[in-house]
């Protein structure tokens, strides 16, 4: 009879243990599922804040890595600069004093036959376009120091560049660099920029291309944007500004 009852008991406690384990595998699974969503919606979110980002340096504004000496002191080697691409939309175009990134495929460099590898290319753009490459070599920041129609000599008898009659004052320039060892004088073309740069005793600008087809001026259409910032390192944080002064037509820099 006791047997029996052991029996009986027995029988009655196992479903109970199998339902137990049941809920015990099932809760397994449960908890389980979470961290393979995780790693999943982790991965999904990189895509989705990498493709965000790229848009934005597209559209809206673009980390610019620094890759020489030509611009200091205003921007050092490493530095990453913002550029914003909508600061010429609405019709406005590039100043005396900005800073401007832009292509110089045709200005700067010969147009290429286009025989590089596409894929590396478009790799080296996407890092480029974040801010972890260094710009194609195509690309180039400089300062704008006549626009379209502006008269630019150098120099004066006191050193200075002269810009429709007025002399300029570049106290952005590298200690111990004159406005240019170079004389010229030049009339800038409508829908053309006469650029150079900062060191320019270390920077190779319009002033190199005098004797080439496009005699150095830099086409407004292939401007892509205007440095305002710089965004990176972290001690060098701060706006760009612009140094366009008064002066009449001419302008000088302030």
């Amino acid at each position: 009879m006791d047997t029996e009852a052991s029996h009986t008991q027995r029988d009655r406690s196992s479903p109970d243990e199998g339902e137990g384990r049941s809920r015990f595998a099932f809760s397994g699974a449960r908890l389980r599922r979470p961290g393979w969503f995780t790693w999943r919606r982790a991965g999904l979110l990189g895509v989705v804040c990498t493709v965000f980002l790229l848009l934005l340096s597209n559209f809206v504004v673009q980390p610019f890595l620094i890759p020489s000496r030509s611009m200091e002191p205003t921007l050092a080697i490493g530095d990453r600069v913002l550029v914003n691409k909508l600061a010429y939309g609405s019709g406005a175009q590039p100043e005396r004093g900005d800073l401007v990134v832009f292509d110089g495929t045709g200005s700067f460099v010969p147009e290429r036959a286009g025989d590089d590898n596409p894929v590396g290319e478009a790799l080296h753009g996407a890092a480029s376009a974040l801010g972890l490459a260094e710009p194609s070599d195509t690309d180039f920041v400089k300062r704008v120091i006549g626009v379209g129609g502006d008269d630019v000599v150098c120099c004066d008898a006191g050193g200075q560049l002269v810009v429709n009659g007025v002399p300029v004052r570049e106290p952005y320039l590298y200690p111990g660099d004159t406005a240019s060892k170079v004389p010229f004088r030049i009339v800038v073309p409508l829908g053309t920029l006469w650029v150079m740069g900062d060191h320019r005793s270390q920077s190779r600008d319009s002033r190199d291309h005098l004797g080439e087809p496009g005699g150095g001026m830099v086409p407004v259409d292939k401007v892509i944007g205007r440095a305002d910032w710089i965004g990176w390192p972290a001690s060098r944080w701060r706006s760009l500004g612009t140094t366009s002064g008064s002066g009449g037509s001419g302008g000088g820099h302030g």
